[in-house]
């Protein structure tokens, strides 16, 4: 099965290409990308196995699409020379904690470093954790807790230092 890093990549090189139709196929995993309309469409499947919960979902359907942002609060757009915006470096659901007890990993004001995790991003049962990539302070979170987002979607705002 493909790794989430791999098919990034993939996603990424389709978009960029003048290839409209991609199937790889792989040890009973089918992964299928079509570009529509500017957008691609990922479809993975994964094997057949035996489950004694509840069935989870067998095929992930994503589509990357024109990102729409979140407005930008007054007192950010002031300053936004030094603002980075941490975005989703894929699809998935957003949470701002490891837990549903645990406090959020960042919240507005919060001070990271480049190595902090900001959040996590569940792909295909997968948990991500995402990291800053950039030194500063937390201006604005643009995503909630449990919220479905896109691949290059902003998900926090911070004041790069």
């Amino acid at each position: 099965m493909l790794k989430i890093d791999e098919i990034r990549e993939l996603i990424k090189l389709i978009d960029e290409s003048s290839i409209n139709e991609f199937t790889y196929e792989s040890e009973g995993s089918k992964v299928e990308l079509k570009k529509q309309s500017n957008a691609v469409q990922t479809i993975q499947q994964a094997p057949a196995v035996p489950v004694q919960a509840p069935v989870a979902e067998a095929a992930v359907q994503a589509k990357q699409a024109p990102v729409q942002e979140a407005p930008v609060k007054e007192e950010a757009a002031q300053d936004n020379g030094n603002l980075h915006k941490i975005t989703s470096p894929m699809v998935g659901t957003f949470y701002a904690s490891s837990t549903p007890e645990a406090d959020p990993y960042v919240t507005v004001g919060s001070k990271v470093a480049e190595s902090s995790v900001v959040c996590i991003v569940e792909a295909m049962k997968l948990f991500n954790e995402i990291e800053a990539e950039v030194k500063g302070e937390i201006v604005e979170v643009l995503a909630e807790n449990g919220q479905l987002v896109e691949y290059g979607q902003p998900l926090f705002l911070v004041k790069a230092e």
